[in-house]
């Protein structure tokens, strides 16, 4: 089975580079969640509720978006 065109998940935090620490996940992604000044962070089912709560820049009330399926 091939992993392309499978996006891993950013969550909780969506950080990028050195700020990444913590967001370290290996399951695909499955929501998308929309963010003000910043890249949509991709999720998976268990970091999509703390990704709400926690990440920076998560719209109020939240744009979620499926992206994929488990």
């Amino acid at each position: 089975m091939s992993n392309h065109g499978i996006v891993p998940c950013h969550g909780p935090y969506g950080g990028e580079g050195a700020d990444a620490a913590g967001s370290e996940c290996s399951d695909p992604a499955v929501f998308e969640v929309a963010r003000h000044n910043r890249a949509p962070l991709k999720v998976c089912p268990v970091h999509l509720g703390p990704s709400l709560l926690m990440a920076a820049g998560v719209l109020w009330p939240p744009a979620v978006t499926v992206i994929g399926r488990t």
